[in-house]
């Protein structure tokens, strides 16, 4: 085995542990992003509309995590899929 394939091998090992990583994060973050989407589904959780500011950092920003998560797991299915 080369020393290129040989990184190549511990490059994709750590991307995969760093995916699963990843993943959970985003993961544990859909409930809170889902208590977000209240402000545009009319939801009565009490959250929305307590302050401007807090409502742009908790509302504007969470969903933003939508993007990650549908690339994150995109990915962690493509290499899946290869793997098989």
């Amino acid at each position: 085995m080369n020393l290129v394939t040989k990184f190549l091998n511990w490059y994709e090992k750590h991307v995969t542990k760093s995916l699963i990583i990843t993943a959970i994060i985003l993961y544990l973050q859909i409930p809170h992003t889902l208590s977000a989407a209240e402000c545009f589904f009319g939801g009565n959780i009490g959250l929305f509309g307590a302050n401007p500011i807090s409502d742009f950092f908790l509302y504007s920003i969470d969903l933003l995590e939508l993007i990650p998560i549908i690339g994150v797991t995109l990915a962690i299915i493509s290499k899946i899929r290869h793997k098989v």
